[in-house]
This record gives structure tokens, sequence and C-alpha cells, in this order.
């Protein structure tokens, strides 16, 4: 990746932000080639830290799982927490409607299987299933805020699009969260399958990079 491309590419779309009563997030489009979407192997599904964060656009954290990782998980700073006979309950339109528009989940390896046979219908269809507890709550919960999760959207669409931070932040610092994106999906892709990079407000018109 050629940082000055990409730099330039920022600054530029920061430049036409104008004023909005919003906060405009930035992101990042890649657009790729040569690729089978209808092979789940190609299929692109990566959850990424981004190192500068998301700017303010972080959303809450929900943790599921038996009384001791919920108790973790509080201390933590989880904002939801539910336990295994809570589950049922979250099965409402409403309330998984919330939980996948609102939340960044996680939940305990072994209540994965119960939280696929109640929420699934209504998380998988988001791409919101939570990911399992591996290692430290604490740690997972802070890594979980500052990911973004890039998926392609269909067996056909060879584009992927992911938040690298807001257009409060600076040039340098999106700069960081971009390029985490990309080698993240270079490394899934090759670099000779993408074919086009833009940088895009919000509100606004998309820079292309390369």
């Amino acid at each position: 990746m050629d940082k000055k491309k990409l730099t330039d590419a920022i600054s530029k779309a920061l430049e036409g932000k104008g004023k909005k009563k919003f906060t405009q997030s930035v992101e990042l489009i890649i657009n790729m080639r040569g690729l089978d979407f209808t092979k789940t192997e190609n299929r692109i599904n990566l959850d990424i830290v981004l190192p500068k964060g998301k700017g303010g656009k972080e959303l809450k954290s929900c943790v599921i799982g038996d009384a001791s990782i919920v108790d973790e998980a509080k201390k933590a700073g989880a904002d939801l927490v539910i336990l295994p006979h809570e589950i049922a309950g979250y099965a409402a339109k409403e309330k998984s409607d919330d939980l996948a528009d609102n939340y960044l989940l996680i939940a305990q390896p072994s209540q994965m299987a119960a939280v696929a046979k109640t929420l699934g219908q209504f998380l998988g269809k988001k791409g919101k299933l939570p990911k399992p507890i591996l290692g430290n709550v604490a740690d997972l919960i802070t890594r979980s805020k500052n990911s973004v999760r890039v998926a392609t959207k269909g067996k056909y669409l060879p584009t992927v699009q992911a938040l690298v931070g807001t257009e409060k932040m600076s040039p340098e610092a999106i700069f960081e969260n971009a390029d985490a994106v990309y080698e993240a999906v270079k490394n899934k892709v090759t670099e000779g399958n993408i074919r086009s990079m833009y940088v895009k407000l919000t509100m606004g018109t998309p820079v292309r990079v390369v």
C-alpha cells in the first residue's frame, strides 16, 4: 500500500466534510476482482482491531455466560450481561434487534449452542452471532469495542466496506486504522485480487486511493 496515496485520499475526503448536524464516519471501501465468492473459502468475514479506536463510534458490549463469567464481565465494564436462563427473554423481535444493532456480543463457549438455538435466526441474518470468550474477558471486551467486522455481503458482491474512524480524528489516526483493515483484507485475498479502493465520509463523495 502506498502510504502517500492513502493519506492524500483521507485528507481530500476530510476537506469536503462541510458542516453537518452529526459526526460523519470515515469508511474504507475495497473492491475485489478474480475471486469466486460463491465459494465459501473465498468469502471475507474478519474482525479487525482498529489501532486508534473508532473515534467515539464504539458499540456497547454484551456478555452472555454463567454467574462467574457475568461477574467478571461486570467488573470489566460490560454494558449488558445475560445469564443462561435469561437468553430466551431476548428472542422477542424488539430485544433481538436491539442486541444486533447496538451491542458487540461475546459468549461463554458452553452457551454458544443455546444462543444459536434461541437467537440464531435473529442475529445470524445480521452477521451478529456472538464471538466465543477465549482468554481474559476484560481484554476481549476492550478489543471488541475497538473492532470492526469486515464481510462480503453476498455471493456475487466483490466489495467490503469498513468504518475506519470519524471526521473528528486526525488523518494520521484514520490512516493507521485504514491500513490495518487493508492489510487484513490483503492477507485474506492477496494484493493482486484488490481492484480498487476508496475513502468516503458518510455524506461525502468517494475518493479513490488506487
